[in-house]
């Protein structure tokens, strides 16, 4: 009776100190940030209408850092969502074999595998590229977000193999008892019953794209390259932005621009997280 009570003291201690760890991070980028927030953070001397159409180029406003963060978190996600999800689906539905098992250590070790590696990664295949086959080739938009899928496809395998495993196997033998194929099972039972899983596995992996700075300051992201004028060209991105300010600041109010700029991207972050939850409990409510 005392070591239940005192398992579920410690279990209380544990979540309201991830509960205040939380609280007080949010809060000191709030704080720090807040003072920074402005039309000038964004858009520097620039008029705001000529920065948003791009009419005008931005030097001294992070606006051009937001688009490219958006663009090449969305071009990953673009490349890695289906063969993510498509290898999580294989490897909850395949039979034990070799093959499943040595696909299954190759996605754990790409799980853990260092951002920073996958940015070396990119840069020594451009190198290459380079040397061999595309003499003009450069790190860019496109690279980074190549990169960036490459890191973020394995939390979609395994979320994805996770959430179809978690279902009970009375499901499928129900569905095939009624005369359902694989296929059918799979698309009208088993994958609305996982959405949850798998929906929460992108958003982990938009999470996980969206704050990564090794990867892109080694594939493409610069300091200074105004909005993304193309997948082959370099761009800016808030996480580098973040790192080059607090890097190089030269006032406090340099180092302001830095939490300024780490406020505007965890507006974004919750935001799209605040929107892939309504669409998924629209999403749900119309499926279960």
């Amino acid at each position: 009776m005392i070591s239940s009570r005192l398992f579920h003291l410690w279990c209380l201690f544990s979540a309201l100190l991830l509960l205040s760890v939380v609280g007080l991070l949010l809060g000191f980028i709030v704080v720090k940030g807040y003072p920074a927030m402005g039309v000038t953070l964004y858009f520097g001397q620039t008029a705001p209408l000529d920065g948003l159409l791009g009419l005008a180029p931005i030097w001294d406003g992070i606006w051009p850092a937001c688009v490219g963060t958006l663009s090449v978190v969305s071009l990953a996600l673009l490349l890695a969502l289906f063969p993510g999800i498509g290898c999580g689906i294989w490897l909850a539905q395949s039979a034990p074999s070799r093959c499943r098992e040595l696909l299954t250590l190759a996605v754990d070790i790409l799980a853990g595998f260092p951002s920073i590696l996958m940015g070396l990664f990119g840069f020594t295949l451009i190198l290459l590229l380079r040397q061999y086959l595309l003499p003009n080739a450069n790190t860019s938009l496109l690279l980074s977000a190549t990169c960036l899928a490459l890191l973020i496809l394995p939390y979609l395998a395994v979320t994805t193999r996770t959430a179809l495993l978690a279902l009970p196997p009375s499901l499928m033998i129900t569905a095939q008892a009624l005369g359902m194929s694989r296929s059918q099972t799979l698309g009208y039972v088993l994958l609305p019953q996982a959405i949850r899983g798998i929906s929460g596995g992108i958003m982990l992996a938009f999470g996980r794209a969206a704050e990564d700075t090794a990867v892109i300051m080694l594939t493409g992201a610069v300091a200074n390259a105004g909005l993304p004028g193309g997948l082959f060209e370099r761009y800016e991105a808030l996480p580098f932005t973040i790192f080059y300010y607090s890097a190089q600041y030269q006032s406090e109010d340099e180092l302001q621009l830095a939490f300024g700029a780490a406020l505007t991207l965890l507006f974004i972050t919750a935001g799209l997280f605040s929107l892939a939850s309504a669409l998924l409990h629209r999403t749900t409510g119309n499926t279960l």
